[in-house]
């Protein structure tokens, strides 16, 4: 059985000081990371500085959507995690970790061999946003495992929120972060 992981310190410190900034969605997008990093995981066991890199993607590649109110997101985001890295002393860490973020909602599989979390990462993202119905090889059982143990807070409505009125303003780019 895969071990989930549950409390993350850089998970932790990211997000509390982003707190006031989530206000009410602050629950729902952490427990989303969470699931996200523990599919990650289950996906493809990595070494320690991988999942770090992993778990920093995670706390930041949605984060441009409350701290610049917008549903294009992902520059946004990008930015935040560049900051962050800069900041902490792993710049170096940049390029894969922007990767991750700008191809996470990718549809087709990030064929680059020279980035291989980014792949994982856009899987793992993919197993929570469908709720297990894209399971990349993980069993329901796994995958039950982990969205229960962090329940969704109605982040699947907010995105849903958040996509129609995105078609209400832009009809024709109302999903900016989908890539081919």
């Amino acid at each position: 059985m895969m071990e989930i992981r549950n409390n993350i310190p850089t998970i932790e410190t990211i997000f509390d000081q982003y707190r006031k900034t989530l206000g009410a969605d602050y629950n729902a997008y952490k427990n989303h990371v969470y699931r996200v990093i523990n599919f990650c995981e289950a996906l493809s066991p990595t070494n320690a500085q991988d999942n770090e890199k992993i778990v920093i993607a995670g706390c930041f590649h949605d984060m441009g959507i409350w701290t610049n109110n917008t549903f294009d997101y992902l520059s946004p985001s990008s930015e935040l995690a560049k900051n962050y890295l800069i900041k902490n002393g792993k710049a170096e860490w940049f390029t894969e970790i922007d990767l991750m973020i700008h191809y996470h909602h990718k549809i087709t599989a990030y064929r680059n061999k020279k980035h291989p979390l980014v792949e994982i990462f856009r899987k793992a993202d993919w197993i929570d946003v469908t709720k297990g119905k894209r399971a990349f090889g993980l069993s329901e059982k796994e995958i039950k495992v982990i969205l229960d143990r962090f329940p969704n807070k109605e982040f699947h409505k907010k995105l849903i929120k958040l996509t129609k009125a995105e078609f209400r303003k832009k009809p024709f780019r109302a999903l900016p972060m989908m890539k081919w």
